[in-house]
C-alpha cells in the first residue's frame, strides 16, 4: 500500500510549505496470499502430522484418506508456486515504484530548469528478494 506513504520532498526554493509526494500503487495482494498460503500450508501440515502419528491406524485401513491428503498436497504445491510467482511479480513491481530514478522524475521541484536531483542511496532489497527464492 505504497499510496500510504508519504515521502517529504526537499525545498529547493524558500518556500514557506514543505511539498509531500505520495508513492503510487498497491501491490499488498500478492504478500497477503503468499502469507495467507504459508499459514494454512502450515496448519495443513500440523493436521497431517496429528493424523499420521495419533491416528495411523485410521489412516492406513482407509484407502480414500491417504488419496485425498495426496490431492491436498498436490493443490497446496500448486498454490504455493502461484503465491511465490505473484509475491515475486508484487516485489519487482514495489522496486520499481520505489526506484531513486522513478521517485526523482516523479518530483515537481527536479523538472526545472537547472535543478540537479540525485539520490543519496540505493534501497537495500537483499532480505526482500530472499523471500522470494524461499
Amino acid at each position: 500500500r505504497l499510496y500510504q506513504i508519504p515521502f517529504g520532498m526537499p525545498n529547493c526554493e524558500d518556500e514557506a510549505e514543505a511539498r509531500t509526494l505520495y508513492l503510487v500503487g498497491d501491490f499488498s495482494a500478492p504478500a497477503e496470499f503468499f502469507v495467507t498460503l504459508g499459514v494454512f500450508s502450515f496448519l495443513y501440515s500440523m493436521a497431517a502430522l496429528v493424523l499420521y502419528l495419533r491416528f495411523h491406524s485410521l489412516y492406513t485401513e482407509n484407502t480414500k484418506l491417504p488419496f485425498a491428503d495426496f490431492c491436498v498436497t498436490v493443490c497446496f504445491a500448486f498454490f504455493w508456486l502461484v503465491a511465490a510467482a505473484a509475491w515475486g511479480k508484487g516485489l519487482s513491481d514495489v522496486k520499481a515504484a520505489t526506484r531513486p530514478s522513478t521517485l526523482i522524475s516523479a518530483m515537481g521541484v527536479c523538472q526545472g530548469d537547472g535543478v540537479v536531483c540525485s539520490a543519496g542511496t540505493t534501497p537495500a532489497m537483499g532480505l526482500a528478494n530472499i523471500s522470494v527464492v524461499r
